[in-house]
């Protein structure tokens, strides 16, 4: 990477630091640091499991438990367990705390407008795109990969929604029992992987292999949801699965689509896979392509 760019990203992230007051312990005249603060208005009204938690802000655990540990000993912060199930534990707001996140939010309008105090309107609209323009390029970096449990609800959540939209573009709609299989044992290790694309926690895209040892490994169940396009999750989603792909032993990829699916092809040509012969009897493929795996 170019010096020159890593510079001014460094000085970007120095001057934004300054300008919020994250380098204050007493963030927002609050006496206490940022993270602690940040953390009372993740939590909310509502309150939040702690899992979901460390996976939304990607903390560790550890972390977690000191900083919710600081909290409630401030009075800000109950933690209590389901009564449903004794192990999912779930951060809560006290009254103190509540009254806290409405001052936090008070002062945090208060230093986004002495932000914009000192520009005439023409400067204020060119920060505001400029941000707006800023957040979406950096979302990107705050995505994460992990290889899922295909039984698990975000799984079956992400290949939901994977079957609803094919339902909704495809001329004749789309029946999963008329497809290949692409099955919870067959997207288990050894046989096969399902990934899932987390944006602060939340599902947003997956996609699933299927292996069959040095013979092409199978790309299936490839979707984005509609909310992270443009921020080249399939793309990453695609890398990830050629990384495993190569690992598990496979020298080629392989995978059918519909015509239907105009961004997926696109994709998959951007990105080196070459159109071959029908090598499947995919009711619903228009196209197929396959890819060798350096």
């Amino acid at each position: 990477m170019n010096p020159t760019d890593i510079n001014q990203i460094r000085s970007f992230n120095r001057t934004v630091a300054e300008g919020i007051g994250a380098l204050n312990d007493h963030f927002l005249g609050r006496g206490r640091p940022m993270g602690e603060s940040r953390l009372v208005w993740e939590i909310g009204a509502q309150g939040v499991d702690l899992r979901v938690l460390r996976e939304r802000l990607g903390l560790d655990s550890g972390y977690l438990s000191r900083t919710l540990a600081a909290l409630e000993r401030q009075g800000l912060v109950a933690i209590e367990s389901r009564p449903e199930d004794r192990r999912v534990r779930r951060a809560s707001l006290t009254k103190a705390g509540r009254a806290e996140r409405e001052e936090l939010e008070r002062l945090s309008d208060a230093v986004a407008g002495g932000m914009l105090a000192p520009l005439n309107e023409a400067q204020r609209q060119r920060l505001i795109a400029a941000m707006a323009e800023v957040e979406r390029l950096l979302l990107p970096s705050l995505i994460r990969f992990e290889i899922e449990d295909p039984t698990s609800v975000d799984a079956r959540w992400c290949i939901d929604q994977y079957f609803a939209e094919l339902n909704a573009r495809f001329d004749a709609g789309f029946d999963p029992s008329l497809s290949l299989s692409a099955d919870a044992r067959e997207l288990t290790v050894p046989q096969g992987a399902l990934i899932v694309a987390r944006l602060r926690g939340a599902a947003v895209g997956c996609v699933a292999l299927k292996f069959h040892g040095t013979a092409p490994a199978e790309l299936k169940r490839m979707w984005v949801s509609a909310d992270a396009r443009g921020l080249g999750v399939g793309r990453r989603l695609l890398e990830e699965a050629e990384k495993l792909a190569r690992q598990s032993g496979a020298k080629v990829l392989r995978l059918e689509t519909n015509k239907a699916l105009t961004e997926a092809v696109g994709l998959y040509r951007r990105t080196g896979y070459v159109e071959v012969a029908a090598f499947s009897d995919e009711t619903y493929a228009d196209h197929w392509f396959e890819k060798a795996l350096r």
